[in-house]
């Protein structure tokens, strides 16, 4: 799967363009819908989805523009609807499968920063949001966050990465997982 990478908004939201053979899906398109637009264009693949990985602005801001552009579908956990702004058009759970080309992202429910923040897992990589970063976690003290779930979070994290993954958090930098 090719993974590209682009800095949007504010503050900096990695936001991620994913394809694999002649489908692709965006993540986290929190600004910079212009520069997102273009890149999915000239990319000439087909743009299944727009996910989000929680309801926060930063990772939400371009949803709206992008959908309109390309008609993609906007897909967040079903846990961030009282949060929302925008029409979704489908919710995802633990356990959904968003497929890609030959490859699979499956999304792990990953509580704490929001209730319904997520993680998307590849075959040897996964997208965290905001649930984990190079050097930290999200801030739990939003609307919907909780310090005991993101601990449960990182805990189911714990038990699905292995070390070689790569991980692409929200913000700051992506990083592999080390051998222990």
């Amino acid at each position: 799967m090719e993974v590209i990478h682009l800095a949007v908004g504010l503050l900096g939201t990695n936001c991620y363009f994913l394809s694999s053979g002649k489908e692709a899906v965006l993540v986290d398109p929190g600004g910079n819908a212009k520069e997102i637009s273009e890149l999915v264009k000239n990319s000439g693949k087909n743009l299944k989805a727009i996910i989000c990985t929680h309801y926060h602005g930063d990772h939400t801001a371009a949803v709206l523009k992008i959908k309109e552009e390309t008609g993609a579908p906007i897909l967040i956990h079903e846990k961030e609807k009282k949060f929302i702004e925008f029409e979704v058009d489908r919710f995802l759970k633990e356990g959904d499968v968003v497929k890609l080309g030959d490859e699979e992202l499956k999304v792990i429910h990953t509580p704490g920063h929001t209730e319904g923040s997520i993680c998307l897992l590849g075959k040897d990589f996964i997208l965290t949001g905001d649930t984990l970063f190079y050097e930290g976690v999200g801030r739990t003290d939003l609307a919907g966050g909780s310090e005991e779930q993101l601990n449960s979070s990182l805990e189911k994290l714990n038990n699905i990465l292995k070390p070689g993954f790569k991980v692409f958090p929200g913000h700051g930098e992506t990083f592999t997982v080390p051998e222990i």
